[in-house]
């Protein structure tokens, strides 16, 4: 996991590069590296995964006439060096070197062969190639200057030197010679019309495929555990994979819900278990680092942030990697708004498939930021992308079953063996309720803005898109933190287009 920053054409770009680079330190502690050649720079910080020693990046080819620097995993790497093996002299074990000799071989189509999450730039002098990968685990942004590209891992950065900061778009790769292209969408098929015993078995080998994969890793490696069905299922998954207990991490309210059953889930399992108590004062000091963090002022995306900013810290005393339960609830249909969609068939399967195709700039970009800040990596096993077509192969109706309805409830019939029936059947919970976050904080801002001054804030920032009192709050210090917050505001996703 690493923070990466370059410009393709323009004029001498090695000190915004360099500039750039420094407001990704957290992203990449561990190294620092630089490229130049006749039409790029390309920048990098290093956050040591893979092959800690000899990792160090830019990367380059056997000859020196490419060069990459990269976010991410790519977790097919050694299988793909076995087929790479007879053209390349590997001389590294990492797997950002399969992903550059693979676009020496296959161009564009580089793309295809890879499976992990990624965000990439390659120059040879002449020739610029970037990629993000194809649900947008990993962030990349960009900016057009004079005609340059420059592109970075987060906002922030870019905005010191540009006004108009996009995000790049997932599954899309950039070629300076022919523009942008989209290489992947989330599936829009219809479900097939399999059974419980049918999707059950699916679930069950497919979900312990994607664990396995993402246990990859030459340093410490834990896993969040809010005692919720998803986070516990990867955890009881990687636990008996490994052989041998992890570490895992939970934060919350005293006696929240969560702390509550995820130390039930640590002691059936076995883990090394860390937690951490919330406080009032601890949450609304650390509010303008959260959200300068997360470059987003969304309400919900803030509320789910604080946890996850503090179960980070957490677990960045004790590991470099983390696994995490995102992209269960929209794949599974785990949002209690779900339960008001009346045609399964139809409309419940296409919000479902709209909800996982969203994610890149909301509930994924909360999980990269919140993680990065504290220097640690976060992984999706649910995101695997055959988890995401099966998702879309198993019907709705399976998900959303019982009177009244039950959200997952294929995802825990699945794996009703593996966990206590109360953690399997617990009644969902949102990661800042289940901690006590939605309580602490009603309590925390009730001051901060009188609905009177929130309405005046709003009705002075219409094009903020503002929604309360709290989202007003969250944006007031969105301003303070950042020197350029309007060229970050275009940016600023919604976790869910309804009425707060």
């Amino acid at each position: 996991m690493c923070g990466i920053a370059g410009i393709w054409g323009g004029t001498d770009g090695t000190e915004p590069v360099e500039a750039m680079l420094r407001q990704l330190v957290h992203r990449g502690p561990d190294a620092r590296g630089l490229h130049r050649d006749a039409s790029a720079v390309l920048g990098h910080r290093r956050l040591s995964i893979m092959d800690p020693e000899g990792g160090r990046q830019p990367i380059y080819s056997e000859d020196r006439s490419h060069a990459i620097v990269a976010n991410g995993e790519i977790y097919n790497f050694r299988s793909l060096n076995e087929q790479i093996g007879g053209r390349h002299t590997l001389a590294t074990t990492s797997d950002t070197e399969t992903a550059l000799h693979l676009y020496e071989d296959l161009g564009a189509g580089v793309v295809h062969a890879l499976d992990g999450m990624f965000a990439f730039a390659v120059s040879d002098g002449q020739r610029f190639f970037a990629a993000r990968d194809a649900l947008g685990i990993k962030p990349l942004y960009y900016a057009r200057p004079e005609g340059a590209f420059w592109f970075a891992s987060e906002m922030a950065p870019l905005a010191a030197f540009a006004e108009d900061v996009r995000e790049f778009p997932p599954g899309t790769c950039y070629d300076s010679e022919t523009g942008f292209r989209t290489f992947y969408t989330v599936p829009d098929v219809p479900a097939r019309p399999l059974d419980e015993a049918a999707a059950v078995s699916r679930i069950r080998q497919t979900l312990e495929k994607a664990v396995v994969k993402r246990l990859m890793s030459d340093v410490p490696l834990g896993a969040f555990l809010s005692g919720g069905l998803d986070s516990s299922l990867i955890v009881a998954l990687a636990r008996r994979n490994l052989g041998r207990p992890i570490h895992t991490f939970s934060v919350g309210l005293e006696n929240s819900p969560d702390l509550q059953a995820a130390r039930r889930v640590s002691r059936y399992v076995d883990t090394v278990h860390h937690e951490h108590i919330l406080t009032v004062n601890e949450v609304l000091d650390a509010l303008p680092a959260i959200i300068r963090a997360l470059e987003s002022y969304d309400r919900d995306l803030v509320r789910s942030a604080i946890p996850c900013y503090f179960t980070s810290r957490l677990a960045a005393q004790e590991v470099k990697v983390i696994l995490t339960g995102e992209g269960a609830d929209e794949l599974f249909a785990g949002y209690s708004y779900y339960k008001d969609i009346d045609d399964p068939d139809e409309v419940l399967q296409r919000e479902l498939r709209r909800s996982v195709a969203s994610l890149h700039n909301v509930n994924l970009q909360r999980v990269d930021r919140l993680t990065m800040i504290h220097s640690i990596e976060g992984r999706v096993p649910f995101l695997d992308l055959e988890m995401i077509q099966l998702g879309q192969d198993i019907p709705a109706a399976l998900k959303l079953r019982g009177t009244p309805p039950v959200e997952k409830w294929i995802l825990r019939k699945a794996f009703e063996d593996l966990l206590p029936a109360e953690i399997v059947w617990r009644d969902k919970a949102q990661f800042d309720e289940g901690s006590g976050t939605v309580d602490l904080l009603q309590a925390a801002l009730a001051s901060a803005m009188t609905p009177a001054d929130a309405e005046a804030y709003r009705a002075a920032r219409p094009g903020a898109g503002l929604r309360c009192a709290e989202e007003c709050h969250y944006h007031r210090i969105f301003t303070e933190v950042f020197d350029q917050p309007e060229r970050i505001t275009p940016n600023v996703a919604r976790w869910a287009d309804r009425p707060l």
